[in-house]
């Protein structure tokens, strides 16, 4: 039990760290969250345009709509411009900051403490054994989010997040391989 949870509470706490590195400190994530000189009226133009927060695809069809209606927007969408708008009437503050930033490290925490009992499962489970499992974890997670994602809608940061499963995927496999295995003494 004392190895499922060491090993959940400093897997996670390296998973966190390093998405607190890739989004803040390093800005892996910059191309999918570029600045324009124009966001100030663009916001207010939006803020005029919608009237709930929402996620908004562009251009698309009503709801209810026939095949034939659909089959046309999408046909004379080809070549034109699109967009995706995720939109929030206001901007919560930085004390919800720090509730999110408190639940992904549990949700980081909850993710090692699972990928622990499966690897425990295994009986006598070898370093190299527990560092692929890591690292298969990592990409199942980034195939089955990011890369999905990037397929349908082309995201622009899709490196980055590649980069963020094989680092923290990575050195949380390589922490969990050596205390996983570990004799006691």
């Amino acid at each position: 039990m004392k190895k499922l949870i060491v090993g959940a509470l400093v897997g996670g706490i390296i998973l966190f760290f390093w998405s607190f590195m890739s989004w803040g400190l390093l800005n892996l994530h910059g191309a999918q969250q570029k600045y324009t000189p124009k966001q100030d009226s663009i916001l207010n133009y939006l803020g005029t345009q919608f009237s709930e927060d929402g996620a908004y695809f562009m251009p698309t069809y009503p709801p209810g709509a026939s095949n034939e209606e659909m089959e046309k927007t999408m046909e004379t969408s080809v070549g034109k411009p699109w967009a995706m708008v995720t939109y929030h009437k206001k901007m919560d503050g930085m004390s919800k900051m720090y509730r999110n930033m408190g639940r992904g490290l549990l949700v980081d925490i909850v993710m090692i403490w699972l990928l622990c009992w499966i690897l425990l499962k295994i009986p006598s489970p070898s370093f190299s054994t527990i560092l692929m499992g890591s690292l298969g974890t990592g990409l199942l997670i980034f195939f089955g989010g990011p890369y999905m994602m990037h397929i349908w809608f082309g995201s622009f940061d899709l490196m980055a997040h590649f980069l963020d499963v094989i680092v923290s995927f990575g050195v949380t496999g390589l922490w969990l391989g050596w205390w996983l295995t570990r004799q006691k003494k």
